[in-house]
């Protein structure tokens, strides 16, 4: 997907959050890092198309991974960052950028449960490659793609990688 092809997934995505609201109290939390800037250009829209202003905020999950064991004896923890008016009886609607296995949303949702009680959490993925390990599934996708063993999905943002894009990767190949 080509910077086209995701903005015009993120103004999709933006109006289904806006028809699915229930009005007051909608949060956009990103998943750090990508689902963080997701959630920026979901609220941008939202703002543009609707004509309101969605709080947002960013969630670090790193001390709730079940491989935290795994990534090494110092891991780099990041800032969990909630809306001033925080997500108690909020509808939040989690931001990332791909789903796979249900991990990290599993460890999102622990996390989010440490700083509060959201009225109802909606899932919203740019990505869905399918493959999942625990029963959780996206409320809104941008786009299913089916991935086969030794691929994976990279998901480019503009203030993290230069360019917005979704690629399929080979490993092993150079991008």
């Amino acid at each position: 997907m080509g910077q086209a092809d995701v903005r015009s997934e993120i103004a999709r995505l933006a109006r289904e959050i806006v028809e699915r609201s229930e009005g007051a109290g909608l949060v956009l939390m990103g998943v750090h890092r990508r689902g963080t800037d997701i959630a920026g250009m979901l609220q941008d829209e939202i703002r543009a198309l609707a004509d309101i202003s969605i709080p947002t905020g960013s969630i670090d999950i790193t001390l709730y991974r079940d491989d935290l064991g795994a990534i090494g004896p110092r891991p780099v923890i990041g800032e969990t960052v909630l809306p001033s008016g925080g997500i108690d009886d909020q509808e939040v609607v989690l931001v990332d950028d791909v789903i796979y296995t249900g991990r990290t949303i599993r460890a999102a949702l622990n996390e989010l449960s440490d700083w509060g009680r959201p009225r109802r959490i909606r899932l919203c993925v740019l990505v869905d490659r399918g493959g999942r390990e625990l029963p959780v599934q996206p409320d809104m996708i941008g786009k299913k793609v089916d991935v086969l063993e030794g691929q994976y999905i990279e998901v480019l943002v503009e203030d993290l990688d230069g360019r917005l894009a979704v690629d399929l990767i080979q490993v092993g190949s150079h991008s």
